[in-house]
């Protein structure tokens, strides 16, 4: 176990600066995997490697979507995902595959998508569907773990039919990937949720289809972009909104929810600019979001994306950059913990608790302005999403903005660094 387990918030008292633990695991409550950390690197197939640690990869904008691999009906070029998913293994992490979209030579509307070839949005035939998601899951039976089944199907310019035509993509899609592959997860086709119309046209709509099929899915899945001046604040709306529509759908609790695309600062809705954040904010906007997914029960979330900055997005992960750095920071603070967490609420900050009496550790941030904490029982350090580090005194009342803050001992520090930098 990386850290001690702490009890459901049913359990916890938050008195004081005490922070109480009840002893000993249930037997259902599992850590953090490291998997909820996902990330894009569309270098993957070239030998890209990430310097963060990371869990979990998806496999899209890196040049080997199906009509990439599959460049006529009957020549495929595997090398690409062969190389990619080679690289993603002996980096030991997750590999997650989008199986759409439409090779040209199957397209019947070469006029619907352009991304990444003409046609792209036409919805296939059946039987060329069947044979590529046969060939593609026969192939990689031992090296992909999961299966995405479309890219944003909310959007006409990546789906083009309707969502019943993806709800029965995806069925025919799961029947093949549990002959080939009984232990991989199939990912439900994404929707993005901060265009509303395209949202509410796609994804309530698709719930209700694949509700029909007796849910042909394990994950259901969404990005949560908010618009290009958006904040981690307007995501947590976005989140809610899901929430409130996987109810309303009868989404079993069984389905896990990942947001397979995430970032901030991306151009539109309509005229609404995007924006490059840097600095500090970078750092907390993306410990943030990782955070966010605690305690709103987001299971994963894949960054977009790990490469040079090239205007499409606001936060850059590369080497150094702070957006990269509060990568790291909370990966070292949650991923394999046992964590329970509570939303705050006017003056009370959003808290994860991770310690216990010996080793306590704590995490609070405020979604939107302030909020009073007082520092725990036992800490010795708090530290912010950029790893700055200072004396903590317990018993002290502190003000929590945006930007997390980790309470913990040097030496749950230092032993969350040592486990963080390890592949």
């Amino acid at each position: 176990m990386r850290r001690s387990f702490i009890a459901g918030l049913a359990a916890l008292a938050f008195a004081g600066t005490s922070i109480i633990a009840i002893p000993g695991a249930q037997a259902d409550v599992q850590p953090l995997p490291e998997a909820a950390f996902g990330l894009h690197v569309p270098q993957i197939a070239n030998g890209g490697d990430p310097t963060s640690t990371y869990g979990s990869i998806r496999l899209w904008d890196s040049g080997v979507t199906w009509g990439q691999v599959q460049q006529k009906k009957n020549l495929f070029w595997w090398t690409g995902l062969d190389n990619a998913i080679a690289n993603a293994n002996s980096q030991k992490v997750s590999t997650m595959y989008v199986l759409g979209s439409t090779p040209k030579w199957a397209a019947s509307n070469k006029k619907q998508g352009t991304y990444p070839n003409k046609g792209a949005a036409s919805v296939p035939k059946m039987k060329d569907w069947k044979n590529w998601v046969n060939a593609v899951t026969s192939r990689y039976a031992e090296s992909i773990d999961s299966y995405q089944i479309w890219n944003e199907a909310d959007l006409k310019n990546f789906w083009a039919g309707t969502p019943k035509q993806m709800a029965k993509l995806t069925q025919a899609a799961t029947k093949i990937i549990r002959k080939n592959d009984p232990t991989a997860k199939v990912v439900s086709a994404s929707s993005t949720v901060r265009l509303a119309s395209s949202y509410k046209r796609f994804f309530p709509k698709y719930l209700k289809e694949l509700k029909k099929l007796k849910w042909p899915v394990d994950v259901i899945s969404v990005h949560t972009y908010p618009d290009g001046q958006g904040t981690p604040a307007d995501r947590v709306n976005l989140i809610q909104k899901v929430l409130k529509d996987t109810k309303k759908g009868k989404v079993p609790a069984s389905k896990e929810l990942w947001d397979t695309e995430v970032n901030y600062g991306i151009v539109g809705p309509g005229k609404i600019k995007g924006q490059t954040i840097g600095g500090a904010q970078a750092a907390s906007w993306v410990a943030q979001t990782y955070l966010d997914n605690l305690r709103l029960g987001v299971d994963r979330s894949y960054w977009y994306f790990w490469a040079p900055a090239d205007g499409r997005v606001g936060i850059t992960l590369q080497p150094g950059t702070p957006g990269a750095i509060g990568y790291q920071t909370v990966n070292n603070w949650i991923a394999n913990s046992y964590y329970s967490c509570s939303n705050g609420s006017g003056s009370t900050p959003n808290l994860c608790q991770l310690g216990d009496n010996n080793n306590p550790e704590a995490i609070a941030w405020a979604t939107t302005g302030s909020a009073t904490y007082t520092v725990p029982a036992g800490v010795e350090l708090q530290c912010d999403a950029l790893d700055t580090c200072q004396p903590a005194v317990p018993g002290t009342q502190i003000q929590i903005g945006s930007m997390p803050l980790w309470f913990g001992t040097a030496l749950a520090r230092s032993n969350n660094q040592a486990l963080g930098e390890q592949p």
